[in-house]
């Protein structure tokens, strides 16, 4: 198969071509259908700018749909040798309309080709990553609601401090979701600009109506500079990583506390066990795993993001194939935050409290503050009611517990839930 760079005089070294196209055409597959969505609204420009005829366009599209239900069948194979979907479609045109399927590359370079195939692909993933993480929000909204009252013991320096309630702590990761929605924006926003046209990074002497691409790929707006266009690959991947970085700090630590907090030693929470794995020596185990691969795909994404910079950092002007390395972490990045968020949101709706152990937890220490803060109402300095307590800490009994959490919650000490005020995202 021929080689859209390739001339008839040059044959490339066989572990060259297997070295440097490594599995770009593997992941590619993922691609081919946003590769054929922009080729259709390239050949609509092509059409504009008269290098194609409406019967040549009409022939074109037909075919790139006779692509697409092959892929859809798994009938349309990307082998080592196209190195990538462009070049396999490409040929595929060729073969099939002889002359004419090789008008489709004008006025654009493999550059901006692979470039608006993965901004349209990111952009879908981003969506279904929304949706997720919208999902997330609303089970922690539901469990903030229902458990509002129900006792927790609060944590600093990982030792006992304060009392709260589930409420206030599931209240905790919505708001934090809320808030990575936010990042999410930022990132699709970034990701949401056609480079198709930018060529290889210095524009074409054709006049081609690249606004026109850009509605009919649904972009919020064209990339202006050509040559950033090019530039861009690598660093906006990068930012899209530092988002989903980001989203899986939230649920690391999700992931450590459920991890801790559903031991028999805690017993905070009672997981049931379809979300739990065993031993295959120790009878009685009822393993996490869930919760321990989530922890550690915080570390993997953090890893992905690391990999992209690296790669991206201090390459001159222009393209370089350097950046071909940036869409496999970028793929894997956006898989395991899309999966990460699914898993999250089925076991936490499942995930119920222990009242009778969490009722336990609540010794009369926990309520030192609480204490203080009565003395103070009484007129007592705050540092008087402090040293007070303190030196009588041993002698502190709470005759109600639940009626001293509802007090605190009320009076916004460690949470006036307001869960009123909370509003889930809006999808993307």
């Amino acid at each position: 198969m021929a080689k859209l760079w390739q001339s008839s005089s040059s044959r490339l070294h066989p572990l060259v071509e297997k070295y440097t196209v490594g599995n770009d055409y593997q992941l590619d597959q993922r691609l081919l259908p946003f590769d054929i969505a922009a080729s259709k609204a390239h050949a609509r420009a092509l059409l504009k700018a008269k290098i194609l005829t409406p019967k040549e366009l009409r022939k074109l599209s037909r075919t790139l749909n006779e692509i697409l239900a092959l892929h859809a069948k798994g009938k349309f194979v990307i082998k080592q040798s196209d190195e990538d979907c462009h070049t396999a479609i490409e040929n595929y045109l060729t073969e099939k309309l002889g002359p004419l399927g090789k008008k489709i590359h004008t006025c654009r370079s493999r550059n901006d080709q692979v470039l608006v195939a993965t901004r349209l692909y990111t952009r879908k993933k981003l969506k279904q990553i929304s949706a997720e993480l919208i999902k997330c929000q609303g089970v922690f909204l539901k469990m903030a609601k229902r458990h509002e009252f129900v006792p927790m013991p609060g944590y600093t320096h990982t030792r006992r401090a304060m009392p709260s309630s589930i409420g206030h702590w599931a209240a905790a990761y919505l708001e934090e979701l809320i808030n990575d929605h936010i990042l999410l924006a930022t990132a699709y926003d970034l990701n949401d600009q056609n480079p198709l046209g930018a060529a290889a990074g210095f524009g074409i002497n054709i006049d081609i109506d690249r606004n026109l691409t850009t509605r009919l790929l649904g972009f919020k707006r064209t990339q202006v500079n050509t040559l950033y266009a090019i530039n861009s690959r690598g660093p906006t991947e990068s930012y899209i990583l530092g988002v989903l970085t980001k989203i899986m700090m939230t649920l690391g630590r999700l992931a450590n506390e459920m991890i801790w907090f559903t031991t028999p030693e805690f017993n905070y929470f009672l997981l049931p066990n379809e979300f739990t794995t065993g031993s295959s020596i120790m009878p009685q185990k009822k393993n996490p795993d869930v919760f321990e691969i989530l922890r550690s795909n915080v570390n993997v994404i953090v890893a992905l993001q690391t990999q992209v910079k690296d790669i991206s950092k201090n390459l001159i002007s222009g393209y370089n194939r350097d950046t071909q390395l940036t869409k496999e972490p970028l793929i894997k990045g956006l898989g395991i935050a899309r999966r990460s968020l699914e898993i999250v949101a089925l076991i936490m709706s499942k995930v119920k409290p222990n009242k009778p152990v969490l009722m336990k937890s609540l010794s009369p220490e926990f309520f030192a503050v609480h204490e203080a803060n009565k003395l103070v109402k009484a007129g007592v300095p705050f540092r008087d009611a402090y040293q007070q307590v303190k030196e009588n800490i041993h002698k502190l009994k709470v005759q109600n517990p639940v009626k001293a959490i509802k007090e605190v919650i009320s009076l916004g000490g460690p949470g006036n839930l307001q869960l009123s005020k909370y509003r889930l995202s809006k999808p993307l």
